[in-house]
């Protein structure tokens, strides 16, 4: 697998999770971003990737500082979007 291959496997596998919290309805913060950006004019496709990003620094942070993941840390990325965490910019 070529690491193009790879990045987009990863994007996918994070794009996934995402879609799978919106059809789930958990965590709800996950919906209300979702809407608060759609409100203000992005498309729904940016907003997912935007908040794939998101999912994919916390993960990098958790596996970085060997720690669970931090639900509260994720959440307070997501509600900060546009705006990207320091890591996935």
């Amino acid at each position: 697998m070529s690491e193009q291959d790879e990045e987009d496997f990863a994007q996918d596998t994070l794009t996934q999770a995402i879609e799978n919290q919106l059809e789930a309805g958990e965590p709800a913060f996950v919906q209300a971003v979702l809407n608060k950006l759609s409100l203000v004019g992005y498309e729904r496709d940016a907003i997912i990737e935007l908040m794939a990003l998101v999912l994919a620094d916390e993960i990098e942070v958790m596996l970085r500082d060997d720690r669970a993941f931090d639900l509260a840390r994720f959440e307070q990325g997501l509600r900060a979007l546009p705006q990207l965490p320091e890591q996935a910019r």
